[in-house]
């Protein structure tokens, strides 16, 4: 696990890059310069871009992962495995595409009364979903060549900043208008791809001559049952977090969807480790199915959660003390204030979801993967149902409760499969002490706020000001009392050891 733990380091390191840009382009360029219409515009575009990217995959992503160890072989360049990501998606591409025109006059119905912008640039989800598609394909490619920092640096830093780009031409500079913006937005996911694509040739292990003599008919029997499931599994993976945009923006208004996507943004943040860890993680998951090796697979599994349950706690714990200095900070952050209690609710559904996500890849994975189709229809028709309800009644609070409750109910649901079916506990003792150390800082948070802020209230400065220096102060004390409680707790020794290297500590 240590090995990829220093792999999945320079992974995070990358989408905390993404993450800085991200938080300049988020708080002080998209809030400042666009309206919130046109924040939940672009937000729209490329939530529906995803999601018509996700189905025409048709499990592509998935299927690459799984299936790769049955190919590979760097000597004769792993049979030609490239050359078929390439064409599956092409069909499916195709078939979703007939099957959105045949839908269009549904979708532009129930989103011209609220969202009429959004009908006005519909036509544009499809090369973007196109280009979004070829770069996940082309990710999943370098990620069982264990080469993820490439790939990773185009999606969370080049896209990112290309995007920044785009919205200063727009609102700062005023380059271009509305039309030059959502094409500017399409030219960027082109580039993206384009860049991964020569980034696989350039590693020299990808051939596109097929070699049909691998597929044996149990193969191809196994290939087509997974790549059907993985095709309704799509819905878990990227179009369930994205269901509460199209409600929101078909219900509420292309402004609520925006105030929305800035409070999903910050709690996204909670999400960055997962990103890296599951991503390098997953293909050794897959390898030790097919090696039978289902100890070491636990092992795996028990591991991931542990460490994505501590990052994404504590990442999630700073940002919630320090959510009222980040909002002050926010341009027009009285606006957006409104999407407080989202962050909440979003950012608790999120760790959930890291502490959890890999036992859904040990399902997925394994011989009972097919079990995912039944979570995921009892998923999305429970989100379905929990949006149609609690949006009306709650508004943007409503869409995260949907989506809190939804994905609770689900993972309950997966980890019983694969404790009586897999046999794999991804618990350990080790997470009653993250829970207990998050705790213990929530108190002592309390404390702060009850006794220490007052007198920062007294303070010559402005609100803001005084607001960021206890922000400062306080979170570089629980940072501090953290990494103490993590070290002496030997709460992991892989955050041990890089406490040591980073600190310097001689063992």
């Amino acid at each position: 696990m240590g090995v990829v733990i220093k792999q999945s380091i320079r992974g995070t390191i990358v989408n905390y890059l993404g993450i800085i840009v991200g938080f300049v382009t988020t708080f002080f360029i998209i809030t400042k310069y666009l309206t919130q219409e046109e924040v939940g515009l672009t937000r729209v575009l490329i939530d529906a871009a995803i999601l018509f990217a996700s189905f025409a995959q048709l499990g592509t992503s998935s299927s690459i992962i799984r299936f790769f160890p049955y190919f590979k072989d760097e000597d004769g360049k792993h049979h030609g495995f490239f050359f078929w990501t390439l064409v599956v998606p092409v069909f499916g591409f195709l078939l979703f595409l007939i099957v959105a025109k045949c839908l269009e006059g549904t979708i532009i119905q129930t989103f011209s009364k609220n969202s009429d912008l959004f009908v006005n640039y519909y036509r544009f989800v499809f090369p973007l979903s196109l280009f979004m598609l070829y770069q996940s394909v082309f990710e999943a490619n370098a990620n069982v060549l264990m080469r993820i920092v490439v790939p990773k640096f185009v999606r969370e830093v080049g896209v990112r900043v290309g995007l920044l780009v785009l919205y200063l031409l727009y609102g700062y500079w005023y380059v271009i208008n509305l039309d030059g913006l959502v094409v500017g937005i399409c030219i960027v996911y082109f580039l993206a791809a384009l860049v991964d694509f020569f980034y696989l040739l350039t590693l020299g292990k990808i051939s596109f001559k097929p070699d049909f003599k691998v597929f044996t008919k149990p193969l191809l029997k196994d290939i087509g049952f997974y790549t059907l499931f993985m095709l309704l599994n799509a819905i878990t993976v990227n179009v369930m977090p994205l269901l509460n945009t199209f409600f929101l923006s078909a219900g509420m208004g292309l402004s609520f969807t925006g105030i929305y996507a800035i409070a999903n943004y910050i709690a996204t943040v909670v999400e960055v480790p997962n990103r890296s860890l599951n991503a390098i993680v997953q293909p050794e998951i897959a390898q030790s199915f097919k090696d039978q090796d289902h100890a070491h697979a636990e092992k795996l599994c028990k591991s991931v959660s542990l460490h994505l349950m501590l990052s994404s706690l504590l990442i999630f714990f700073f940002i919630w003390i320090n959510i009222d200095a980040l909002f002050m900070l926010l341009p027009n952050g009285d606006k957006y204030e409104a999407g407080k209690s989202v962050v909440l609710i979003l950012g608790i559904a999120k760790c959930i979801n890291s502490t959890l996500f890999v036992s859904s890849s040990a399902l997925n994975y394994s011989k009972y993967y097919y079990w995912s189709f039944v979570f995921t229809v009892m998923l999305t028709v429970m989100a379905v149902v929990l949006n149609v309800l609690l949006i009306p009644r709650f508004g943007m609070d409503g869409a995260s409760l949907s989506h809190l409750l939804s994905y609770f109910t689900y993972f309950v649901c997966l980890l019983v499969v694969v404790m009586l079916k897999l046999k794999i506990n991804i618990f350990s003792k080790a997470q009653l002490k993250v829970i207990a150390l998050v705790a213990g800082l929530f108190l002592l948070n309390y404390g702060w706020v009850k006794w220490i802020y007052p007198l920062f209230l007294s303070l010559p400065f402005s609100t803001t000001a005084n607001a960021l220096i206890d922000a400062g102060l306080k979170s570089c004390l629980l940072l501090a009392v953290t990494l103490v409680a993590c070290y002496y707790w030997h709460i992991s020794e892989d955050v041990n050891n890089l406490i040591r290297k980073t600190l310097h500590i001689k063992q």
